[in-house]
């Protein structure tokens, strides 16, 4: 686990709950059971990603989990250690190798690019992880996101903080993460009003979405978060939808097409 925790009980209790899902081997094992019911490629970002990608040769996709924006590369490699997420991967995804980001069996310097999409915040060693990417690929392309932007996300600032204080445990900040890699380029990755991609900040246009169970179940930001807080915030905003106050105070969003909840595309050497 990367950055430094808060002083205090809750801190404390935040983490074990977390390494105790991880080290038991239930992290994605237990909240990816249904992954793909919610979490699917969005071509928005699709496009983006893989126009970096234009001239790559062999691709390694680091914690690939169930093929998402995989993109048909002929010649790609996917790492992904939960067995529940590897079975959901389509029969056209590339060929998955059981293991981690911290151990990846490669040779140095395997691969022309090493990305790694929405996951370095579950590796157990940020830094192992990155020397990792760096050891067997020429370049590597990371795509991570900003807590200090997300912490203001509606959903977190007025309905449920506690997801705040739990991400912001286990995600590195930016600053930590550029420091690791060194050299890099970073560009902001905004989502599209109607992403298809079921991560919490992905319905912010679309708040009513947020109620349906394989969407809480998909999402890592709501699964790892306290259960009974996460319950509350979300009759509370059961609540404001029906009475059309969620609407009132969030109108400037509804005439948006994309809007910036902190995702940041890394790339590198700069």
């Amino acid at each position: 686990m990367s950055g430094t925790l808060r002083s205090g009980s809750d801190a404390e209790n935040l983490q074990w709950q977390y390494e105790r899902l991880r080290d038991a081997g239930r992290g994605y094992d237990a909240i990816g059971q249904d992954y793909t019911a919610a979490r699917r490629t969005d071509p928005t970002w699709e496009v983006r990603l893989w126009s970096k990608l234009d001239e790559a040769g062999w691709v390694l996709n680091v914690g690939a989990g169930a093929g998402s924006y995989e993109s048909h590369h002929p010649r790609l490699v996917a790492v992904e250690p939960s067995g529940t997420m590897r079975r959901q991967r389509p029969s056209w995804a590339a060929p998955c190798v059981n293991a981690r980001a911290e151990d990846l069996p490669f040779d140095d310097k395997s691969f022309d690019v090493a990305m790694a999409i929405l996951t370095i915040h579950h590796w157990s060693d940020l830094e192992r992880g990155i020397e990792e990417l760096k050891r067997v690929a020429h370049r590597y392309l990371v795509l991570t996101y900003d807590m200090a932007v997300q912490r203001n996300f509606w959903l977190t600032a007025n309905y449920i903080p506690e997801i705040a204080d739990a991400e912001e445990q286990r995600v590195p900040s930016i600053a930590a993460v550029r420091d690791l890699f060194g050299s890099s380029c970073m560009e902001p990755m905004l989502v599209p009003a109607q992403c298809t991609d079921g991560f919490a900040t992905a319905y912010w246009r679309r708040p009513w979405l947020l109620l349906k169970p394989t969407v809480r179940q998909s999402c890592s930001a709501l699964a790892l978060t306290d259960s009974e807080a996460v319950d509350r915030g979300l009759r509370e905003l059961e609540r404001d939808l029906a009475d059309g106050s969620w609407y009132e105070k969030h109108a400037e969003l509804l005439s948006l097409e994309a809007w910036d909840a902190g995702f940041r595309l890394i790339t590198g050497p700069a």
